[in-house]
């Protein structure tokens, strides 16, 4: 009978899985042999996906109120995205990301679009310069490189 009860509780035979909280966002992920699937679950609202993963996704924790998900696709398209303890959150290509003495620096163009708290918690570039979404020249200054 232990052995049921410990068989019933546990995870299925080739699943695994992780969670992570960080302030007010938990993050949960379990995975089956070919599909991923993880939550995100914030004060406002709780989001879902799932998907074919060549990796992650990988939750981290950064100033205690922000949740970042990194992930690569099985095609080989890494994603990033914040999740804000407000509610808010953005997303970028990994190829728009850098990581540099354990910070992630973003385009200059995404700071505008974080709200003020959560700003110094990431560096920025210069990098991303399109006709779309061109840099302000006052903001250059706030540039790693």
């Amino acid at each position: 009978m232990v052995l049921l009860t410990a068989l019933l509780v546990g995870p299925a035979h080739g699943q695994t899985s992780s969670a992570l909280a960080c302030g007010v966002l938990k993050a949960e992920s379990s995975k089956t042999s070919a599909t991923s699937q993880w939550t995100i679950s914030g004060p406002a609202e709780e989001i879902t996906e799932t998907g074919t993963l060549r990796s992650g996704p990988r939750f981290e924790c950064l100033n205690g109120t922000i949740l970042v998900v990194e992930f690569t696709s099985s095609a080989g398209h890494s994603f990033f995205t914040a999740h804000f303890a407000d509610g808010t959150n953005i997303g970028y290509g990994r190829r728009q990301i850098d990581r540099r003495s354990g910070r992630f620096v973003l385009p200059v163009q995404a700071k505008t679009r974080i709200a003020q708290p959560y700003r110094s918690a990431f560096d920025y570039h210069c990098r991303l310069d399109m006709p779309a979404d061109p840099i302000p020249p006052a903001t250059r200054a706030d540039c790693l490189f």
